[in-house]
């Protein structure tokens, strides 16, 4: 059998007995292992073992609180604080609270400014866009210049008859697509065939035959 099943690990005790009467509140064997697990590496057999050592030794205090086990620093060791004293701790309390909530509130505008700036292009990176951009609008500048000096300009006459043909025609187009339709539909009233097989055997190819379907008027 192991030595830490039988009694605490060297240093646990003192450790604990420290740490309870620095924080001075009630902890179950829980709470103390998990907040010293990581500074001090305690396991919980040990943390569960010093408690109940000290506790009997008198060194801390021990109670049942439901069914679990609470334990904190005898307070016969600290003097007895008068009610003038406690004021000025809860004065100090309050104070100390303001001031951790203006440093949160200016780590929340450092932590929002580092975050715009880690965001932001590095001087190398402007640099390199400007250059980009710089050539990019030599470019658009160009190609003003050449439709500027274009003689081949449409006029709004000629602008204006491409749309009424296109009017035309699409209507044209309509107008035809809806005739077939109800002609195909009277003959195959009578068809004992399907639509599909009509089309087939008469050679008709629909719009959709060939993913074609009407413009927007």
């Amino acid at each position: 059998m192991s030595k830490g099943r039988s009694e605490a690990a060297p240093g646990a005790s003192g450790i604990l007995l420290k740490y309870l009467q620095e924080q001075n509140r009630p902890y179950s064997a829980q709470d103390v292992f998990g907040n010293l697990q990581r500074e001090h590496g305690l396991g919980k057999t040990a943390v569960v073992k010093a408690l109940e050592q000290l506790a009997q030794q008198g060194k801390i205090k021990e109670k049942m609180y439901g069914k679990q086990k609470i334990y904190f620093a005898d307070q016969d060791q600290f003097d007895v604080v008068s009610d003038a004293d406690l004021q000025g701790l809860d004065a100090r309390i309050l104070a100390l609270t303001a001031k951790v909530q203006g440093l949160q509130q200016s780590c929340r505008h450092m932590e929002a400014e580092l975050k715009e700036l880690t965001s932001a292009l590095t001087t190398p990176e402007m640099q390199k866009e400007i250059q980009e951009l710089k050539k990019e609008c030599a470019g658009y500048r160009e190609r003003l210049k050449n439709i500027k000096e274009a003689t081949n300009h449409v006029t709004p006459e000629e602008k204006e008859q491409v749309y009424k043909e296109r009017q035309r025609y699409h209507k044209e187009w309509r107008k035809r697509k809806r005739m077939a339709t109800e002609l195909s539909d009277a003959i195959l009233e009578g068809y004992p065939k399907s639509k599909k097989q009509f089309f087939e055997e008469v050679g008709i190819e629909t719009d959709e035959d060939h993913n074609v379907k009407l413009p927007d008027p």
